[in-house]
């Protein structure tokens, strides 16, 4: 894993800054009785240049967000102050401007939030990854939510 906080190949942030700012921004969150989402989005890289993928992925993003490019190729995006239908807002319109650069593509997303589908950074991280499993057994363009715990 890259000890940079940016990807050289798209200057999205890394999943280095992924693993550093998502416990900080969770304790944040707790901290201020407010929301945050986590979007997980996996893609068919042969069908898009990682510039393209950047670019759609910032065009996503409000200022208070982040973009990151993980070290398997797959993208995350934490999004500030976002509940649940915000960030699967965000979440179809990455998965609709990727599709845009190419028709064929296949892309899929899990989205999870905190505090509604974890209390912690690696609950919410493992509620994204399950959502986007999910995601990934359906059909593609698939947009998965989290399961709510009882």
């Amino acid at each position: 894993m890259s000890d940079n906080i940016t990807d050289p190949e798209t200057g999205l942030f890394s999943e280095a800054f992924l693993d550093a700012e998502l416990p900080l921004r969770v304790a944040t969150a707790r901290r201020s009785l407010r929301q945050l989402g986590l979007v997980l989005v996996a893609y068919d890289a042969r069908s898009f240049e990682l510039g393209a993928v950047a670019e759609a992925a910032r065009a996503t993003l409000r200022d208070s967000d982040a973009a990151c490019r993980l070290d398997d190729g797959r993208l995350a995006l934490l999004l500030e102050l976002t509940p649940v239908d915000g960030s699967l807002r965000a979440a179809t319109r990455l998965r609709d401007a990727l599709v845009t650069l190419d028709p064929e593509a296949q892309v899929w997303a899990g989205v999870a939030t905190y505090p509604v589908h974890a209390i912690d950074d690696r609950e919410l991280r493992a509620a994204a990854e399950e959502a986007l499993a999910r995601a990934r057994r359906a059909e593609r363009g698939t947009v998965e939510e989290a399961e709510r715990p009882e």
